[in-house]
């Protein structure tokens, strides 16, 4: 079966609401008539589009951060916007955006999800990687009575932590099944843990002390690369097996990441795409990702950050070969089954294939 297409549609802004001084969430009214257009899986994301003065588009990924609802959809769906220092959209998102405002917003992707079944859970975040997480806790202990979850998360402080009141309602809703750890790098606590960053060496030691590390059904990391990496690596030494382990980025620097593929790019290639059913051919202009090749010929190409981190533009590599510069997205078992980012992969052959509704 062919793959939903990822859409744009205008939706009105219901509320914007101050969750710290350098974070908002944003709630999105959703129309009837676009309501199973947007029914989500928790964990899932949305793209927003505006574009700026002069005509150039601007796109970023936003976590949805509400309770996934049921087969009809949401009525509203809600994420969290921190800013980031010379944020374009964050900055418009801070200063500019307002209740009643029409935004450009993707339908749900992403594969950063928990499905609710029963079992016990956990998840190392840090910062606006509280995002995603939110949503699969309080959907996840909310749906299966027989699900526990712990959460371990780090931030600078109280004051610049994201859905802290959130959080804790579903501690005090959910006391015997949800366990709250949280960690504080720039601030003491009266209680809890003693302030510092959750690098790999801390983790390791900290784990054993809160859970039955290896016994965990699975592991959600979220947040800066520094900690999700350290976070892997602590787990995979206390013997979770990298099956169990589900990671999202955010906040990757340009030019930190070494090419996942040593093959060389081509200078004169062909690629080939089949997307929302229709296929098309085009050479690939010298030095561009294969996403820029088709985006160039189909406009209505997915994609987000072509950052190699959000994942909206991960398609099925169906001939030829490619050099993939980097990928935060797919997991390993989504490489080896043969997929793809197109805005990170350049081709290594002169025919390449992509099906973007696989």
């Amino acid at each position: 079966m062919a793959a939903a297409t990822s859409r744009f549609h205008r939706l009105r802004v219901a509320a914007v609401d101050r969750l710290t001084d350098d974070s908002v969430a944003l709630t999105f009214a959703v129309p009837p008539e676009l309501r199973a257009e947007y029914r989500y899986a928790p964990g899932q994301h949305l793209a927003i589009r505006r574009f700026a003065d002069g005509g150039a588009e601007i796109r970023r990924t936003y976590s949805v951060c509400s309770p996934a609802v049921g087969e009809d959809g949401p009525t509203e769906v809600r994420v969290g916007v921190r800013l980031v220092e010379g944020g374009e959209f964050s900055t418009y998102a801070h200063k500019e955006i307002a209740a009643g405002d029409e935004l450009e917003v993707m339908t749900p992707a992403g594969r950063f999800t928990l499905e609710p079944r029963p079992g016990h859970f956990a998840a190392i975040v840090g910062g606006s990687g509280i995002t995603p997480v939110l949503s699969i806790v309080a959907t996840l202990l909310a749906r299966e009575p027989e699900a526990r979850f712990c959460l371990i998360r780090s931030d600078r402080s109280a004051a610049s932590t994201m859905f802290l009141e959130e959080v804790a309602d579903l501690k005090d809703r959910y006391p015997q099944r949800f366990q709250l750890v949280t960690a504080l790098s720039r601030e003491e606590q009266q209680a809890g843990l003693p302030s510092g960053r959750l690098d790999e060496e801390r983790l390791t030691g900290l784990l054993p002390a809160l859970l039955p590390v290896e016994q965990i059904d699975g592991w959600f990391l979220c947040g800066p690369l520094g900690l999700v990496q350290g976070a892997e690596r602590a787990l995979r030494g206390l013997g979770v097996r990298r099956a169990r382990i589900h990671e999202e980025i955010f906040h990757v620097d340009s030019g930190t990441a070494p090419a996942t593929s040593t093959a060389p790019a081509l200078a004169h290639s062909t690629v080939t795409a089949q997307l929302d059913g229709r296929s098309g051919s085009w050479p690939v202009q010298d030095g561009e990702s294969l996403l820029e090749t088709v985006l160039r010929n189909r406009p209505d190409a997915p994609y987000a950050c072509k950052g190699g981190v959000c994942g909206t533009c991960r398609a099925f590599l169906v001939t030829g070969e490619v050099r993939m510069d980097r990928n935060y997205a797919l997991e390993p078992e989504e490489t080896e089954a043969g997929y793809v980012l197109a805005c990170q992969s350049h081709p290594a052959t002169e025919q390449v294939e992509l099906d973007f509704d696989r």
